[in-house]
């Protein structure tokens, strides 16, 4: 199961919402890139709840919105996708990791077989026809879904780089990446009442497992948590619910085949946690794969 294909139940949705308080060189993509399942169709009924508010949660507090704190999360999030802070170094990073998503690419690892890549490349071709990706959508349609390289290869990642150095490419991967991940992560975070960690986290978990309804996606590792814990917006306690969360993403990953590392859960995010840094307020010291991150 892919998160380009989401079927199932909807997950449960509260019944009302409680508001609270470039060189040559191209970089690499380390092994705990996004994984083999992404952006689907379906919209679950949670995501179309925080639309019907879209209005009164924009009016919220910007909280991970704020521009330094999304830097801050971009840079968590290319910590664990990547190894490194400078998530703008990660545009023309493009290889396949070997877990069944095809080619993995980008600031938050668009895949070749996850829908977003091709949502990507689309979007960026209808602006700007004739870039060097353009080319390869006939096969990016046909490997949707799948691992294979079939009509990409060989080619694709020197198209990928000669893209990368176009700002509009570059504005393009910005602006798929908020629509898909960040903006419907951040908006339902605020409908549950979680504050900017909790915001964070449901970024990054987003990023990571897309945003499925089955068991090992977004929308349903948020219905596992509120099985076991209740949100902020039903009443609960904010630091339980999002251990709750955390339970249930690292649940996810350790089902996996591959990429079982959950280290950013369990040396970074757990980390704010315990602190009790609900705000994500700098500095921040964190461990990825062992690796030792710092914002000050």
């Amino acid at each position: 199961m892919t998160r380009l294909v989401l079927i199932g139940a909807p997950v449960a949705v509260i019944a009302s919402i409680v508001f609270g308080g470039g060189g040559s060189e191209q970089p690499a993509i380390t092994q705990q890139a996004a994984g083999p399942a992404k952006s689907g169709a379906a919209t679950p009924e949670a995501a179309e709840e925080a639309d019907e508010h879209a209005d009164e949660i924009d009016a919220l507090p910007p909280g991970l919105a704020a521009p330094a704190m999304k830097e801050t999360a971009s840079r968590l999030v290319s910590s664990a996708e990547a190894s490194t802070l400078d998530w703008r170094s990660q545009y023309g990073a493009i290889e396949d990791i070997g877990d069944g998503a095809g080619y993995t690419a980008g600031i938050v690892g668009f895949c070749s077989g996850t829908n977003d890549m091709l949502q990507l490349v689309e979007a960026y071709t209808e602006e700007h026809p004739d870039n060097p990706l353009a080319r390869f959508l006939p096969a990016l349609r046909a490997v949707d879904g799948t691992d294979s390289h079939e009509g990409l290869d060989p080619g694709f990642t020197d198209a990928w780089h000669r893209a990368a150095e176009d700002p509009a490419f570059r504005e393009a991967q910005d602006t798929t990446r908020d629509r898909l991940y960040f903006e419907p992560a951040v908006r339902l975070a605020k409908m549950d009442g979680l504050g900017t960690l909790g915001q964070f986290v449901y970024y990054d978990a987003m990023v990571l497992h897309g945003p499925g309804i089955e068991a090992d996606g977004f929308y349903g590792i948020r219905d596992a948590a509120m099985a076991s814990a209740d949100t902020v917006a039903e009443g609960g306690d904010e630091t339980a619910y999002l251990n709750a969360f955390l339970d249930a993403g690292r649940t996810a990953i350790k089902a996996r085949t591959v990429q079982r590392d959950t280290t950013r859960i369990d040396t970074a995010q757990r980390v704010f946690l315990r602190e009790g840094n609900l705000g994500l307020e700098r500095p921040l010291v964190w461990q990825v794969y062992g690796e030792t991150f710092r914002i000050t």
